[in-house]
């Protein structure tokens, strides 16, 4: 059913996000799959105060499967913490979006509180099972790649993440109308649940490297921000030690893919024997996911 993470499979290079979102995000991944767009479908809105807000199931008429489907758009959101202006707040009013799914901690809860969307009900999942999270000190880029690597094997061998992961997707199943998870950026713990869900639809792994990475353009501006940030503050050395916590590599995401290799073997069992899913719970939300 599912399309299973291999370490040997051909991965993308970084740059191509950027070249992507410069011809239109989304439709050189749908055309990557053999697609085509459809014009007369409406893009999913760009948000100035949320950045790394779109749509999982792509741009133009949604990525194409292996299997010849093809990914309904405006089922499921991701995003970055609401903070959300008074217009770009109108704009999510009109998407529909009647459940909200927060994968922070407590602490970062209180630190910046979502603004929901008109009707939306608002629920908490602490993917990571502490009351915060605080990016540990590192000294060299190489420290801070291997922890984000390290954190992309723990949503897949770690209690509390599978058992947050698992809710989430089972919730996503069930539920009705539009729905969007996120975290803080919503890049890491938002990003995996994404290639979660691509993979439940057949998208090709290539494609869903490409789509994982594209939080890096989205999250430009912020990313640029911190990072000068950090060098004004600590010093040029500081800021390159830190830069890879700040983006995503599509080797954090091919972490947690060999990781589900090596602990479950393929990812139907991730999703079963790790997550606690039911196989009607997945054909649910492949349903969800595809026409």
């Amino acid at each position: 059913m599912l399309g299973e993470p291999s370490a040997g499979r051909r991965r993308f290079l970084k740059g191509s996000a950027g070249a992507m979102l410069a011809a239109g995000f989304g439709s050189t991944l749908l055309s990557a799959c053999g697609g085509s767009l459809e014009v007369d479908q409406p893009e999913t809105p760009r948000l100035v105060s949320v950045t790394n807000f779109r749509d999982v199931g792509g741009a133009g008429a949604g990525y194409l499967t292996v299997d010849g489907k093809q990914m309904r758009r405006g089922v499921f959101y991701r995003a970055n913490v609401l903070t959300l202006s008074g217009t770009d707040a109108a704009t999510l009013d009109k998407l529909g979006i009647v459940s909200v799914y927060d994968l922070r901690t407590p602490a970062e809860i209180t630190r910046t509180a979502d603004v929901l969307p008109m009707g939306a009900t608002s629920s908490t999942l602490n993917v990571l099972g502490t009351n915060d999270f605080i990016a540990p000190p590192v000294e060299t880029a190489a420290d801070a790649v291997a922890f984000m690597q390290a954190q992309a094997r723990a949503y897949v061998t770690g209690a509390p993440q599978r058992a947050a992961f698992g809710a989430l997707l089972g919730a996503l199943a069930n539920g009705t109308g539009a729905q969007l998870f996120h975290s803080n950026a919503g890049k890491d713990r938002t990003g995996w649940v994404a290639a979660l869900l691509l993979s439940i639809a057949n998208v090709p792994l290539d494609v869903i490297l490409q789509d994982y990475v594209l939080s890096n353009v989205y999250l430009g501006s912020s990313i640029a921000a911190q990072t000068s940030t950090l060098r004004a503050q600590q010093g040029a050395a500081i800021a390159t030690a830190r830069a890879p916590l700040l983006d995503v590599d599509e080797n954090y995401l091919q972490a947690g893919f060999d990781q589900v290799q090596a602990s479950y073997g393929t990812m139907t069992s991730y999703l079963t024997q790790g997550l606690g899913l039911a196989t009607a719970t997945i054909e649910a939300l492949h349903n969800r996911l595809v026409h």
